[in-house]
């Protein structure tokens, strides 16, 4: 997974692209990205499927110099990490844990 970030000039925003590789998209038919961003909605910012090599990704514009959690969210079902996020939180749901993305 990765994230790539790209700082508006003109505003106090970041185009923040999420993305799941073919290796993993691959064996999946959806995903969607949910965070504090959008509440955990997991309609909010589904991630669009790549035909030719079967990444998924989405853009989600994001508020400068702040934090947000995030994870994703592949068949309903399976709940995943970003494998290289800026840090992780624990939840307290357990051992379970957020990733988190800071712009």
């Amino acid at each position: 997974m990765s994230i790539s970030k790209k700082y508006l000039k003109t505003k106090p925003i970041c185009k923040v692209t999420f993305r799941i590789p073919p290796e993993i998209g691959n064996m999946h038919r959806k995903a969607s990205l949910l965070g504090s961003f959008n509440n955990w909605n997991q309609s909010a910012n589904r991630m669009r499927k790549l035909i030719k090599d079967g990444s998924f990704s989405v853009v989600v514009d994001l508020d400068i110099n702040k934090e947000y959690e995030f994870k994703y969210l592949l068949d309903d079902e399976i709940w995943l990490n970003d494998d290289n996020p800026d840090k992780e939180v624990k939840t307290h749901f357990g051992d379970s844990s957020n990733s988190i993305v800071a712009v």
